[in-house]
């Protein structure tokens, strides 16, 4: 039976109707979806999320999917949930689990664009959560993990009836990222050496966040923390190492910020225990699963046996490598006359100089002129284009990125001017909070024709612009409203848009 709490609940509204049993599930997915939705949208960039699931063992599939994420995947999920009752056939033990004990968790169905991960329980027959893949992001790892728990909660949620507690998960998974990095690590670590471990990841996590933000002289961290198993410690080969009672503890920041000067810029490393500082080792050998840190002045990356699992910065855990996407800048370049040779090697040299500028934390502005004939753009010319075919003459081409005005880069791959001036009419989509550089940018590119323009920002952010539009822009999706009537059934929902796959 329904709880008496639920059944004595009534909703504003002008009929003021006691919630049904099927509006409180609803009420949980939307919590739960809404939860998901923003802890990830600042994980990594602004993202959606959907649910396909089955409440009961006899019940069709519905699917919540406010924004619209699974569209374009109609032929695959319609093969999958429509065309096959393989999803239901597999989970009939699932009524005799304990529904707030036992989930059975569903892997990533591996959708092109698409993380996913789901499961099963007494309380909701089958559910499978969905999220973009961006495409900068470190790993899909903790983005899993955290599904994992949105499948977890929501079953949880289900089963109690709690309706006093009912937006308690949303809040929970907003604030996941740092226990979605630690299941994580548990999980790799586990798979590698087993669960009978000593290094606890918590006070890692802490630790790696801290020291980040402890400056040492003005100056952010660098260098290269491992954390190693214990019992490994004695395979390490150490330049130098701390005696027992001497070990600086890890939960000292500042101390340990100190020294991380002994290995910057170095391919020495400190190295701990989880605890404290033992030493300071050679580069080389590495114990199997051990997790690194390595800083990087305002940000960083943490590793696990040299696999990336996620950046830090700003004293939060991310999922970006911190590469910028320039996935448009190579779409005008396919789309381009130019022979495959140069293309490629106009968008390496395009990525460098981009990369470059991001390393070292400074502006600039690339004009990209796919012209015949380079346009002539008021700034600093040259008496002989550079050649940036050249490695010295592209480090030369970098540097002069760093002067106020644009890079002027032709399609036969040289730099045709520096310094230079972008002008033109004002026009829709100028923002003044992104700047002169991108406002010039918007203006130029809508004046002139086979050109595009690459603004990097000094605080990260890349534009792509052509033709007075930015290609690349984020969308901040709206979010849901918090209704409560059933979601539809899936095949209600595509209608004539499910194409079967053969």
């Amino acid at each position: 039976m329904f709880s008496n709490t639920l059944e004595s609940l009534e909703l504003a509204g002008a009929n003021r109707q006691p919630m049904t049993e099927n509006s409180f599930k609803n009420l949980c997915i939307f919590h739960v979806s809404e939860g998901l939705r923003e802890g990830l949208s600042h994980f990594s960039e602004p993202s959606r999320v959907a649910l396909i699931y089955a409440t009961e063992p006899d019940d069709s599939l519905h699917m919540y999917d406010p924004q619209n994420l699974l569209d374009g995947h109609e032929s695959v999920l319609g093969s999958l949930y429509l065309d096959s009752n393989e999803w239901r056939e597999s989970a009939s033990d699932m009524l005799q689990m304990n529904a707030f004990e036992e989930v059975s968790y569903e892997r990533n169905l591996k959708l092109s664009g698409l993380i996913s991960y789901g499961g099963r329980s007494a309380s909701v027959f089958y559910q499978m959560w969905f999220t973009e893949h961006h495409p900068n992001i470190c790993s899909t790892g903790p983005i899993e993990r955290w599904l994992e728990h949105a499948v977890w909660l929501l079953s949880q949620d289900i089963a109690t009836k709690q309706i006093s507690s009912v937006g308690t998960s949303g809040y929970a998974l907003r604030e996941y990222a740092a226990h979605a990095v630690r299941d994580y690590i548990l999980d790799r670590r586990s798979t590698i050496i087993g669960w009978d471990t000593q290094l606890r990841v918590y006070p890692i996590l802490d630790a790696v966040l801290g020291i980040s933000e402890t400056l040492e002289e003005g100056m952010r961290s660098r260098g290269q923390l491992i954390f190693v198993e214990p019992a490994m410690l004695s395979n390490m080969v150490f330049v130098a190492r701390f005696p027992l009672k001497e070990q600086p503890s890890l939960k000292n920041f500042k101390h340990v910020r100190k020294l991380l000067q002994a290995v910057e810029h170095s391919d020495r490393k400190l190295v701990s225990d989880g605890k404290s500082i033992v030493g300071i080792a050679s580069g080389g050998y590495m114990p199997e699963a051990s997790v690194i840190a390595d800083f990087r002045g305002g940000h960083g990356f943490l590793r696990l046996d040299g696999g990336f699992i996620c950046s830090f910065s700003d004293g939060n855990f991310h999922s970006s490598n911190r590469k910028a996407n320039l996935a448009q800048a190579e779409e005008i370049l396919l789309e381009s006359k130019l022979d495959t040779p140069s293309r490629d090697s106009l968008f390496r040299v395009i990525t460098r100089i981009v990369q470059t500028a991001q390393d070292e934390g400074y502006g600039c502005t690339l004009v990209v002129d796919l012209n015949e004939q380079p346009l002539i753009i008021p700034g600093q010319h040259l008496e002989r284009p550079l050649d940036i075919r050249q490695i010295r003459l592209l480090e030369l081409g970098e540097s002069l990125a760093k002067l106020d005005g644009a890079l002027h880069i032709g399609a036969d791959l040289k730099v045709h001017g520096f310094g230079c001036l972008l002008d033109g009419h004002a026009v829709p989509g100028e923002d003044r909070a992104r700047g002169a550089r991108f406002n010039s940018a918007l203006r130029f590119t809508a004046k002139h024709r086979d050109i595009f323009i690459v603004v990097v920002s000094s605080d990260r952010p890349v534009s792509i612009i052509q033709e007075g539009v930015e290609l690349n822009a984020r969308c901040d999706w709206k979010p849901a409203s918090a209704y409560i009537e059933s979601p539809p059934t899936l095949e209600a929902f595509w209608g004539e848009r499910i194409i079967r796959l053969p």
